[in-house]
């Protein structure tokens, strides 16, 4: 199969058989980086979601009544088979998103990977059964799960939703984002070759406002599992309500990076406003507001600059590109609107500002911005490109409370020579997660938020429980 036909799609997946959306939807997938449409997908209804939503129930019974060692060696072969496919995953995470392919391969589709086979070795670490005194705990799968997914990391997600609800025995029905749901198609190919049982695993793309709406508002679902914005978590939420359903939302983030006066202020700088850019700055957990000890805040202004400057803007197929476009025009000029209203209040440009670097793609250039309160809209909400703010503190409590100071609490980092002092401060952060040093990314260890990040966890062990329920059998006490 070429790459043309990989893109060019228009099939919902119920039941183990592709087939038309009722309505015959179909939506256009446009490359961010030339403006050109690379394919097509689905776009399916509420008829198309309740037809999934059915094949998952009926499937449900088996599925989780398989040992979960089963279901670990089916889903392993599933692994082996995207791994096979590597190449191909890359050229599509290329293509619908515009991700440079050094950051594609490292950031998306080995990250993904990493995430799939850190559940399967997670399974046997979850207690399926246990005792406590005369009582048995049993954990079962919780049943039907409407995953949906967002754009920025189309592969990494759905497998870190999916994956999870798999190997508890959950069935599911997935929603990619519209944006990017091209690499959702590819895992469905190598699922149905695996030889996934029909309806373990649905796929339904289309519109939030109709697919979306119709799985969270399904009688049938029983959790939903949602990465995105943190209005539609709350809109989630309040749809969810009505049936009591779970629901686990990892939304947005604004996250710090802690530079302490001890540590290698140009490696962490450096590493921080790459971490603040990864993905042209499109990651809930970027590093977007970088805290330095005041009297050094002309040395990190000067190095944060240089480390922006330096990261190579261009045609994501290059090897050396570091930074891509964003994903569309409207996220182009959501994120330039931020920095101009900065600006305009007062801020600083140390390097990039609101300029297209190209004629053709939603190219934003990295940007660097000091001199901002912080109350600043800037400071305060998730601008989902590649802006860095830099702020100044004046001892340690300062740069916790700045740190702290957010509506949001997904993820953040210090910076220290000295591990055990990183540490201490780490501990004082009210965040999901935290990286000392530029610690590795863990896919064993569990992701999620705090305050308006949203709630619950992803990855290994943790998100495999997020799948489960639990019942305490009591039979007479020995005695």
């Amino acid at each position: 199969m070429s790459a043309h036909d990989i893109w060019s799609r228009a099939e919902v997946f119920i039941d183990g058989e592709w087939r038309s959306p009722y309505d015959g939807g179909r939506a256009e997938v446009e490359n961010p980086a030339t403006e050109s449409i690379v394919g097509t997908a689905a776009e399916a209804g509420a008829r198309d979601v309740d037809d999934a939503v059915a094949a998952a129930r009926r499937a449900h019974p088996a599925w989780s009544a398989q040992a979960h060692e089963d279901r670990v060696a089916l889903l392993g072969d599933w692994l082996a088979l995207l791994e096979k496919s590597y190449d191909t995953l890359v050229d599509t995470t290329v293509a619908e998103l515009g991700a440079p392919v050094a950051i594609a391969r490292e950031a998306h589709v080995d990250t993904a990977l990493a995430v799939l086979r850190a559940y399967l070795d997670a399974a046997a670490e979850v207690r399926w059964e246990e005792r406590i005194g005369h009582s048995t705990v049993l954990r079962s799968a919780i049943g039907v799960a409407a995953c949906i997914t967002p754009w920025n990391y189309p592969l990494y997600q759905v497998l870190a939703k999916v994956g999870g609800a798999l190997v508890a025995g959950s069935t599911v029905v997935l929603k990619p984002a519209e944006l990017t749901p091209l690499s959702a198609y590819l895992l469905l190919d190598a699922a149905t070759e695996a030889g996934l049982p029909p309806g373990v695993l649905n796929l339904v793309p289309g519109r939030g406002q109709v697919v979306g709406e119709a799985m969270v508002s399904h009688p049938d679902v029983d959790v939903v599992s949602f990465t995105g914005s943190t209005a539609v978590g709350v809109r989630i939420s309040e749809l969810a309500a009505r049936d009591v359903k779970r629901v686990c939302l990892e939304l947005g983030g604004k996250s710090a990076s802690i530079v302490l006066d001890d540590a290698d202020l140009a490696t962490a700088v450096t590493a921080s406003v790459q971490g603040g850019m990864l993905n042209s700055g499109q990651t809930c957990s970027a590093w977007s507001r970088l805290l330095v000890p005041e009297r050094l805040l002309p040395d990190a202004l000067a190095a944060a600059g240089s480390a922006a400057a330096d990261l190579v803007v261009g045609d994501p197929r290059s090897e050396s590109t570091w930074i891509g476009p964003v994903v569309s025009a409207g996220q182009r000029r959501t994120v330039s609107g931020y920095v101009d209203r900065a600006v305009a209040a007062g801020a600083r440009v140390v390097t990039g500002g609101t300029g297209a670097p190209f004629e053709r793609g939603h190219f934003h250039a990295p940007t660097i911005l000091t001199g901002v309160a912080a109350d600043a809209e800037v400071v305060r909400d998730e601008v989902f490109g590649p802006v860095v703010t830099v702020q100044g503190y004046a001892d340690v409590d300062e740069a916790i409370d700045l740190a702290n100071d957010s509506p949001y609490g997904l993820h953040g980092a210090v910076w220290s020579g000295d591990g055990g002092r990183a540490y201490a401060v780490a501990r004082r952060l009210r965040t999901g997660q935290v990286d000392i040093n530029g610690a590795e990314f863990n896919p064993a260890a569990p992701f999620g938020g705090f305050r308006r990040s949203g709630n619950g966890r992803e990855l290994g062990r943790f998100g495999i429980e997020e799948f489960l329920e639990t019942t305490s059998i009591q039979r007479p006490a020995h005695r």
